[in-house]
């Protein structure tokens, strides 16, 4: 419990907010809200160890996914990690300033570019997987191994619900629509 008082107090803006609404605001608040501000503290936590190294949280992103499959479309790449194919392109642009990945055509198709890793961007892989590792174990802590798998199960039981809603509202004609288009008044 010490500690907790003591990471209140020497934790910036963000996270005192989000420790407070979890402590003492509605600390029975909706699964969804906290797996939220879960997923926020691992991102915080390992955009501060990725900084170390230099490399932004956006591209970690980018360079987790290639290091599992590399020589892909930007559109696969955006599908692959989840964001929109302006946003890859612009972290791709990026990408390739750093010598993080390369563009180019295959062979038989000079139509369409293809994202690959570059040598440094591959040796990204031994230096910052370590880093994701590490805040994994930091946050599970304290949480025994059986208790682990039952978090593991939960959390894939909900990826998996969710995923049958979301194709049942698709077959009945709802789409997700694009922030941008929900921000247009007609």
């Amino acid at each position: 419990m010490a500690r907790q008082k003591k990471v209140t107090v020497e934790a910036d803006a963000t996270t005192r907010a989000i420790l407070e609404h979890w402590d003492h605001i509605r600390p029975n608040d909706r699964i969804a809200h906290l797996v939220r501000d879960l997923a926020r503290g691992f991102t915080r936590s390992l955009q501060t160890r990725l900084a170390d190294h230099g490399v932004s949280f956006g591209h970690w992103i980018f360079l987790r996914a290639m290091w599992h499959k590399d020589g892909v479309t930007q559109r696969d790449l955006a599908v692959q990690v989840g964001l929109t194919e302006p946003t890859t392109h612009t972290a791709i642009t990026k990408m390739v300033e750093l010598g993080y990945v390369s563009r180019r055509r295959k062979a038989g198709n000079l139509k369409k570019q293809y994202i690959f890793l570059t040598k440094e961007g591959r040796e990204l892989e031994n230096k910052l997987v370590p880093l994701a590792q590490d805040v994994n174990k930091v946050a599970l802590e304290g949480i025994d191994d059986e208790t682990q798998k039952i978090v593991r199960n939960s959390l894939l039981t909900m990826i998996h619900n969710l995923a049958v809603d979301e194709a049942l509202s698709l077959a009945d004609g709802k789409k997700i629509p694009s922030t941008r288009s929900l921000g247009i008044r007609s």
